[in-house]
């Protein structure tokens, strides 16, 4: 008799249960946490310029995540000869930061305070969107002592390079949170793939990345370089933090964002490079934004970005770089 849980008395499918991220456990005491991952929900729209529906991409992308959750002895890949994320791979779902209506400084606060309680447990923060916008209190949580220091570079993969310093007043909407990144002394440089097409970012946005220490890839020039060329671009040795849009993805296979956006990734593409990161470097960071549910029936939007966060997930600790 193997020792899974269901084995032991529940099968305990996917659809049966309380939803949490893979059906692990949910930790309510944000002073409790001891895991090597922490999973936060950040369900704040109020930044996005267009659409908005994201603040129910952390429910989401939850819900689709127990497609994934057939016992925890792990996930066996043919192709890797490996087995992801098996029991002693400890994931735990710290439910979401409050999101107060109409109040962007204090619901970015309240993200930030969740970083700062998984950082503080020395656990890797994942965090589920919420527009993109909730990156900005993501990566001010790594200025505080929680982190313990430590420079790291970001990558982002995106349609949009969301580099916007100010427009009409706004600094901390969804246009703007790679800027606020780049200002950010422990931020030692941006990479930042996929963008293309029309953005809200100006050519002169452009040109203020570049001097910021940013290397612009598009989805076009992903192809042309490969995974290895793409790689090369991170500093070597850097510890990075990855920012996921999931229109950066193409919306025949995304279709459920805000702000779609043709000319975009295929899954392989994207798993690939962080397939490629996990092994060649430290990951401190990752969160995952932009899903809005309600704009694709079919849930695969959600399934996409369940999919891409665990398998990245088993990357990182199949590779041993989380020291």
């Amino acid at each position: 008799m193997s020792g899974h849980g269901y084995d032991a008395g529940r099968l305990d499918l996917p659809f049966v249960g309380i939803t949490t991220f893979g059906k692990r456990p949910f930790v309510e005491d944000w002073q409790a946490i001891d895991a090597d991952v922490a999973v936060l929900g950040a369900p704040f729209d109020a930044g996005t310029q267009w659409r908005a529906g994201a603040r129910f991409g952390p429910r989401g992308v939850r819900d689709a995540s127990t497609l994934f959750s057939f016992g925890h002895a792990g996930a066996y890949d043919h192709e890797d000869d490996a087995t992801y994320l098996p029991a002693e791979v400890r994931i735990v779902d710290i439910g979401d930061a409050d999101i107060v209506h109409t109040d962007t400084e204090r619901s970015h606060a309240n993200i930030e305070l969740g970083v700062r309680a998984i950082l503080a447990a020395d656990a890797l923060p994942v965090v589920i969107g919420g527009d993109h916008s909730i990156n900005i209190p993501c990566i001010r949580a790594f200025g505080g002592p929680e982190h313990g220091g430590g420079d790291f570079h970001v990558l982002q993969i995106d349609a949009h390079l969301d580099f916007v310093d100010e427009r009409h007043g706004v600094r901390h909407g969804h246009g703007n949170p790679m800027r606020r990144a780049a200002e950010q002394g422990y931020v030692t440089g941006l990479t930042q793939v996929g963008i293309r097409n029309v953005s809200s970012t100006a050519r002169e946005g452009y040109e203020d990345a570049r001097a910021m220490g940013s290397q612009i890839i598009s989805v076009r020039q992903a192809r042309q370089m490969c995974t290895a060329g793409v790689l090369s671009t991170l500093p070597r040795g850097a510890d990075v933090y990855i920012t996921i849009d999931i229109d950066a993805f193409c919306p025949s296979i995304a279709p459920g964002t805000g702000t779609p956006s043709h000319g975009g990734f295929l899954y392989y593409e994207v798993l690939e490079l962080l397939q490629g990161v996990a092994k060649s470097h430290k990951v401190v960071g990752i969160d995952l934004v932009e899903v809005a549910p309600d704009y694709d029936p079919t849930g695969s939007t959600s399934i996409l970005a369940a999919q891409l966060l665990l398998n990245t997930l088993g990357f990182i600790h199949h590779a041993g770089r989380r020291d």
